[in-house]
């Protein structure tokens, strides 16, 4: 399994095509989605699509998650009921507000796993309000859970009463914050959808622009966006050398037995490792 987040690939998880198909893509990762491309007449079908999409995980390469409905709207017990199973690698939480509303979610989740003798599922709260924005750091320091977060620009400038442009003008304080906030919390950001999928260039320029904010990948919608975003978002010096330094130090600190280390003042554990080691193999290829 990658851990790397170059890449998020929502895949409409009513749709039983999409979701076969998503075998073939090579994204970092495929999310399944439950959220905004599914009507609220095809939740219940959708949960079952992706509950036995899931069943066949080990024909996926990529992570495999799965975005929930928002805490809002009242279904994401019903959601996690379904889709908590062996397979799940992650859930994106969309329209995250607060870290009242993961504890929620949390409490779920740990229920599940132990009732279901699970792993630890892996969350990305998506930033997709005024709210939210303000509450960014905490949301990303929430826990050893958070591995992400995901910058939704549509939704935000909705909130703030802007009209979408594709130069982002309504949401420049936003898309910048965020990925400072997800850094100074020991994670990384994924930037914002582009929508337009004729505007090649654009969307080149708009990887560009995130890259130089500090984002370490984009969430996508189309499969020609995936090989794109990989070349823009391929990995700096700076997250070559970290890569350098976990993987040192992680791997004297397993022969010494303990594990869990530091490097540069921060816990480093077996999540950032694997993202480590995926960066260093991705840079042999």
């Amino acid at each position: 399994m990658t851990q790397l987040f170059r890449s998020l690939i929502f895949v409409p998880g009513n749709n039983p095509r999409f979701l076969e198909k998503a075998k073939t893509l090579q994204a970092d990762i495929v999310c399944f989605d439950l959220e905004d491309s599914v009507p609220d007449n095809e939740k219940k079908t959708a949960r079952k699509f992706i509950k036995s999409a899931l069943k066949s995980r080990k024909s996926f390469e990529s992570s495999i998650f799965v975005r929930t409905n928002a805490p809002v709207s009242g279904k994401i017990p019903d959601d996690l009921k379904e889709i908590v199973q062996n397979g799940i690698d992650g859930i994106v939480v969309p329209k995250v507000n607060n870290v009242k509303e993961l504890k929620k979610i949390e409490k779920i989740l740990s229920q599940l796993e132990k009732k279901r003798k699970l792993k630890s599922t892996q969350i990305i709260p998506s930033i997709e309000s005024a709210e939210g924005v303000v509450n960014t750091y905490n949301i990303a320091s929430f826990g050893e859970r958070v591995s992400a977060v995901v910058f939704g620009v549509f939704d935000l400038l909705n909130d703030l009463g802007i009209e979408y442009s594709k130069e982002l003008e309504g949401s420049k304080y936003s898309r910048g914050k965020i990925p400072v906030d997800a850094k100074a919390a020991g994670i990384v950001a994924i930037d914002a959808i582009w929508q337009d999928l004729k505007d090649q260039q654009g969307f080149e320029k708009d990887c560009k622009a995130g890259k130089n904010l500090g984002y370490s990948g984009k969430s996508i919608i189309h499969p020609d966006q995936i090989a794109i975003v990989h070349k823009l978002f391929y990995p700096n010096k700076n997250e070559i050398l970290w890569a350098e330094k976990v993987c040192e130090s992680y791997l004297k600190s397993v022969k010494k037995g303990t594990g869990a280390t530091t490097v540069d003042g921060k816990m480093i554990d077996e999540v950032h490792f694997k993202q480590a080691k995926a960066i260093l193999e991705l840079i042999k290829q």
